[in-house]
């Protein structure tokens, strides 16, 4: 699950001890509020034999993702626009810290608690907060349980109404047998197990419905293939994040598995780094639902302008540069393949995902995500013409 976490509470609870090596912002800039951003900018990590008997080490992140560059413009130029506006939060300036998952959810909770409490080795005097918590892609029907999640609000909607409109969608074509993938979380195997009990009070059934999440091994996906190829059903209903179906449509191309009728959800069916990698037109012709189309004025051209990222996080930044331009800045990493870096190079020179604004809704579920945080201190701070302080509200109060 991939969230923002905007985070301005706190709760009377017992006190925090940091576990295992700090983490750090990839992005950040100092402000009076600080707001939280968590996001993938690496789609995986690498597989390790874990021994159980001494302490592990630390995740190594693999695959820069461009997409979580285009998230992280997208609250960058939210605050942006409130630190530069004189009747939302005047006389306060927001900043941020941007925090790295690496597609990883133990990666995920431990910046999210780094990102609350610090990295101090103990808490002196101090609580661990609860965070409160504006997701702009999570949409897992889990999700909106508010006695185990109170504190969680999102810019897009559960899957309560996705899994049943897929399952609509399969009875209006007359697909009354079919098969099923789902990414193995609680994004796919929550919105599968809704999509199958509505299904089946339509009179539609399901051949299998088989896990698989992007860290799988080969025999597992092997399995994976071997079922597919044996069932007799046409349709595939395929509830994946896109970084799982990237991985399947080459494995698929190598055994053969076309000529298929694929039914998607939003994680995938309109992304059109999908599109680019399906080479061989092995989901030609597939529908889905998509997420409505919406334009934030000035957004497209921000995240566009890399340059401030430069000095909002200058590691991640040299990273990112690399792979945008595949292109080296140090000699030592360089070798006789790789062209030098010159930091001249223009983003009108390439074309990838980067560039590409297909997923222009869900930045905008972003930028709506930080001004709704920023509405609500505007209140809780009782601003008017300007706020009476620049201290973070009263956690009570928060709470």
């Amino acid at each position: 699950m991939v969230m923002a976490i905007l985070t301005f509470s706190r709760a009377n609870e017992t006190a925090c001890s940091l576990q295992g090596e700090p983490v750090y912002p990839q992005l950040s800039k100092d402000g009076d509020i600080i707001v939280g951003g968590i996001f993938p900018f690496h789609s995986s990590w690498e597989i390790r034999d874990l021994s159980y008997v001494a302490m592990p080490p630390s995740l190594k992140c693999m695959s820069l993702d461009f997409r979580a560059f285009q998230y992280s413009q997208s609250l960058i130029f939210a605050i942006e626009e409130i630190n530069n506006s004189s009747s939302l939060l005047p006389g306060v300036t927001l900043g941020y810290k941007i925090y790295d998952t690496c597609s990883s959810m133990a990666r995920g909770v431990k910046v999210a608690m780094a990102l609350i409490n610090g990295n101090d080795n103990m808490a002196q005097d101090e609580v661990c907060t609860k965070p409160d918590q504006i997701s702009h892609y999570a949409t897992c029907e889990c999700l909106s349980d508010k006695k185990k999640y109170p504190s969680f609000l999102r810019t897009i909607p559960s899957d309560y109404h996705q899994s049943r409109a897929l399952a609509e969608m399969v009875k209006h074509f007359g697909w009354t047998w079919v098969g099923a993938l789902r990414t193995d979380d609680d994004y796919g195997n929550s919105g599968m197990a809704t999509f199958t009990k509505v299904a089946e009070q339509l009179g539609v059934c399901l051949e299998y419905s088989l896990p698989f999440f992007r860290t799988y091994s080969q025999e597992k996906m092997l399995r994976i293939v071997e079922q597919i190829k044996s069932s007799t059903s046409q349709v595939i209903v395929a509830f994946l994040a896109h970084w799982d179906l990237e991985i399947l449509l080459d494995v698929f191309h190598e055994h053969n598995i076309t000529g298929y009728q694929w039914v998607g959800t939003e994680g995938w069916i309109s992304d059109s780094a999908v599109a680019a990698l399906d080479k061989h037109k092995i989901l030609q012709g597939a529908i889905g639902l998509a997420i409505p189309k919406t334009k934030v004025t000035g957004l497209k051209d921000f995240i566009l302008d890399i340059y401030p990222l430069k000095s909002a996080g200058s590691e991640i930044f040299t990273k990112f540069w690399e792979a945008l331009f595949k292109c080296k800045y140090t000699a030592q990493n360089n070798s006789g393949d790789s062209t030098m870096c010159t930091g001249k190079e223009k983003l009108s020179d390439v074309e990838n995902t980067f560039t590409d604004m297909s997923l222009l809704p869900i930045f905008s579920n972003v930028y709506k995500g930080v001004f709704a945080v920023a509405h609500t201190l505007h209140d809780l701070l009782g601003c008017t013409q300007r706020c009476p302080t620049k201290k973070q509200p009263d956690p009570l109060t928060v709470s």
